[in-house]
């Protein structure tokens, strides 16, 4: 489809399309969808963009709650990026997982848009305590590929590249990524979909830092542990989730412009 062609944006997804890591619920999350946002319509200044992405969904939630929403805002360009959620979960099937999404590829792409996904890095070069999960980002990213295939949606390749694993590029948690992390993901979707002005920048790594000693690096995942695994697992016991009571961040086509930290409609806002 032609660049021409791309005047209505959705961003279906979790808290990573979301926008979290990258402002806060005060000022605002902005994000790679936005971000992305921002380089197409410097492109087409007309271009209208929603985010229907929730924190804390799995991608069977994605599907359910956005994909029907997303469909009546009649996209030309989608982007669908859900996974990392399930990955956490101790029963975690990667068909099924890649059956919720090749569900939404197929739906998207039949109703005429263009639909735009990513592979994810591997968790467990981010966090160390990650590690037994690696072979399920391996095999969803498989899968997605597969599916992606079978219905032309174009694959933003970030699992890829050595980059999108350094710390700079994540927040405290670890889990989402930093405001250069979102850029870089922004950067990575310019190009997958060819817009002027972009190219593979986004995969040249940052300059080189002192590596940490053994020493604090045993004090950092003892730190990260106790302020985020520990909350995280408590949520898990409760079965609740850091999404609930809430809704999209901007569930109606708004001029680019509208987009952004501080804006009213790129805040969270809690459901009636």
């Amino acid at each position: 489809m032609p660049n021409s062609e791309y005047l209505r944006y959705v961003a279906l997804g979790d808290s990573q399309t979301e926008g979290l890591g990258d402002g806060d619920d005060v000022i605002g999350l902005r994000g790679f969808a936005d971000r992305f946002a921002e380089h197409l319509a410097a492109v087409h200044p007309g271009l209208g963009y929603a985010n229907l992405a929730v924190r804390g969904r799995v991608t069977a939630q994605v599907r359910a709650e956005q994909l029907g929403p997303a469909l009546a805002l009649r996209p030309d360009l989608a982007t669908v990026v859900s996974g990392v959620n399930d990955l956490l979960r101790p029963r975690f099937d990667a068909e099924e997982v890649a059956g919720h999404l090749e569900v939404m590829f197929a739906a998207l792409t039949s109703a005429g848009a263009r639909v735009v996904t990513l592979t994810f890095p591997d968790v467990g070069r981010i966090v160390p305590l990650a590690r037994p999960v690696r072979s399920r980002v391996f095999a969803l990213n498989t899968r997605i590929r597969a599916a992606a295939a079978r219905h032309g949606v174009t694959v933003a390749e970030t699992g890829r590249h050595a980059v999108t694993t350094d710390p700079r590029l994540w927040s405290a948690d670890r889990l989402h990524a930093s405001p250069l992390g979102h850029e870089r993901i922004a950067a990575a979707l310019a190009q997958a979909v060819a817009l002027p002005g972009s190219d593979a920048s986004w995969t040249l790594p940052l300059p080189p830092r002192n590596a940490p000693t053994a020493r604090q690096t045993a004090v950092a995942e003892l730190r990260w542990a106790g302020t985020f695994l520990g909350p995280w697992l408590v949520r898990r016991l409760r079965a609740r989730s850091s999404g609930d009571g809430r809704v999209a961040k901007r569930p109606r086509l708004l001029p680019v412009a509208a987009a952004g930290p501080g804006s009213p409609d790129t805040g969270q806002r809690e459901s009636p």
